[in-house]
């Protein structure tokens, strides 16, 4: 019976012991160990997550290099570094406060009778009540509240990891759809971007920005893994990445040959209208007559024109001041013609307009005009058409009537000549020939209207072409055009000293039409439509009508 008691009695101190040890270890698991496992773990992964001082080094940062000069966007790559950093620090972390600061630490010294601290109590007693009562329940308490907090820390970072990918997911989306939003933008006002300088005429999908703090060139400047609204370029300034936020105000540069994009390209069409004619034909003189007319309009309130760039009015100034000194406009030089630029609006439309005066002999034969890359983008044509030059003209005028047209330096090739030329290879440049309008202006009409041996042109320029030996041609314009009009000016009398500005806004009517067909909204301000009315047949002056008048011009 006292050995059933004694068995009973220890079974019972074991049961007690147990008991015991189980409650303080749900103590220590509950009240000391899980917090401190989770605030140690959070600590971790936080600090994992990058040097919080600025200055300090990151191994995980991605280098800025190669041909962008800007910081990866976060969202592309450094978030999901962060991530990995924390998820691995948290494990690391529970496990070596557990190890280092639990089992080695604080239960060692419970079961070697000595305070969590280390310090030996002096009681005998006390140290046999800590080494059975205390250190059992510690030695089990703190790795069940590592165990714990490892599982509730798994949970935290397994939804952190879930809303890490939502947000990806939704910075990843959101880059095609800006950019297609942007695209969508440029199509549906018609903006295509094409370089005006000489040798280049490329296509500018996207162009060169420049950053306006350390001058580095952005190739990349749009919604992606450089960032979806801002881009951070190497030396710390921050670059919009979209047209809305401002990227427009950036100095902006074509990605081929690297030269000057005027600042409106981009944010409305271009109007690529090419002056096609013969050297001496009076090219320059048209281009600076029809500036001119514009700008009339302008101070008439019917238009607003600024040119595109500084060089564009610097180009302007020095052909006012050079035909203001000698009535004449020197013939262009130079190879390729860089575009002189020039936005023109008419209520809230409004279009970049390039006008290219190519020189003369870029006409001359069909390997030269195929070099004119210019031409691929056209969306219109001013033929410059110098009748003068003619030889069927020429060969109807009278002694009197060939010494005028000599004193008007008449152009070596003639219009029909210039044309044949041009067309095929404009046809194979462009392959749509047969959608684009073409403005032919007949130059020098202050010496047509003094030639005897000739009409007077009248209202239908195309009649008048007809009459004097040109209906070919204007034939072979109907056919191979959608759209062909006519005039005849004086770039002579609408510009230089004391022009006439009505023979100014004249000058202009072709490129207002060609502006029309674009969209802007100028037709009424292009003249009547040609067979609108028909007049007789033109009339000739009689011998001696001009005598006396050879110093001035009245137009027609």
């Amino acid at each position: 019976m006292k050995a059933d008691a004694a068995e009973g009695g220890a079974q019972l101190a074991l049961v007690l012991l147990l008991g015991w040890t189980a409650v303080v270890a749900a103590a220590v698991c509950g009240l000391r160990t899980l917090g401190e496992f989770l605030g140690r773990g959070l600590a971790a992964a936080w600090r994992r997550t990058g040097p919080w001082q600025p200055g300090l080094p990151d191994w995980r940062l991605a280098k800025v290099g190669g041909g962008e000069p800007a910081h990866p966007a976060y969202w592309w790559r450094q978030a999901w570094a962060d991530a990995g950093s924390a998820a691995a620090a948290v494990p690391r972390t529970v496990w070596s406060t557990l190890r280092d600061r639990w089992l080695r630490g604080a239960v060692r010294n419970l079961f070697h009778g000595c305070r969590p601290s280390g310090r030996r109590p002096t009681a005998p007693l006390y140290r046999l009540l800590l080494m059975v009562f205390v250190a059992p329940g510690t030695a089990v308490g703190a790795p069940a509240g590592a165990v714990l907090a490892a599982l509730l820390l798994g949970v935290v970072l397994a939804l952190f990891g879930l809303l890490l990918a939502v947000v990806w997911l939704g910075w990843a989306a959101a880059v095609p759809v800006l950019r297609a939003l942007e695209r969508g933008w440029l199509l549906l006002r018609g903006v295509r971007v094409r370089c005006p300088h000489p040798g280049c005429y490329a296509p500018v999908p996207l162009a060169l920005h420049r950053c306006p703090n350390c001058g580095e060139n952005h190739a990349e400047l749009r919604p992606g893994r450089y960032g979806v609204l801002w881009h951070v370029c190497r030396c710390g300034h921050r670059l919009p990445a979209s047209r809305p936020l401002g990227r427009g105000r950036l100095t902006a540069l074509c990605p081929r040959c690297e030269r000057f994009l005027p600042r409106a390209a981009g944010t409305m069409p271009v109007v690529h209208t090419p002056l096609v004619g013969g050297t001496s034909s009076g090219k320059t003189m048209l281009m600076a007559a029809m500036v001119e007319g514009l700008h009339s309009w302008a101070r008439q309130g019917e238009l607003r024109v600024e040119y595109a760039t500084v060089d564009d009015q610097r180009v302007r100034t020095g052909l006012h001041q050079e035909l203001n000194r000698t009535g004449w406009a020197h013939a262009t030089t130079g190879g390729q013609p860089r575009a002189l630029m020039l936005t023109v609006a008419r209520g809230r439309r409004r279009r970049l307009l390039y006008l290219y005066d190519p020189m003369g002999e870029s006409v001359s034969d069909a390997g030269r005009v195929r070099a004119q890359g210019y031409l691929a983008h056209t969306d219109g044509v001013i033929l410059v058409a110098d009748a003068l030059a003619d030889p069927r003209v020429r060969g109807r005028l009278g002694p009197a009537d060939t010494e005028r047209a000599d004193r008007a330096r008449p152009s070596a090739q003639g219009p029909w000549e210039t044309y044949q030329r041009l067309t095929g290879e404009l046809a194979a440049l462009t392959g749509r020939r047969s959608r684009l309008p073409v403005a032919t202006v007949v130059t020098k009409r202050d010496v047509l209207d003094r030639l005897t041996s000739l009409p007077v042109p009248g209202a239908r320029i195309e009649d008048w072409l007809a009459d004097v030996g040109l209906g070919p041609l204007v034939r072979a314009l109907g056919h191979d055009f959608r759209a062909a009009r006519y005039w005849a000016v004086s770039a002579h009398a609408a510009t230089g000293t004391g022009p006439l500005e009505s023979e100014q806004r004249r000058a202009a009517e072709p490129v207002l039409w060609l502006l029309a067909a674009s969209g802007l909204r100028t037709g009424p301000l292009s003249g009547p439509a040609g067979g609108g009315r028909r007049p007789g047949r033109p009339r000739r002056r009689p011998d001696g009508a001009n005598q006396g008048h050879e110093g001035r011009y009245s137009p027609a």
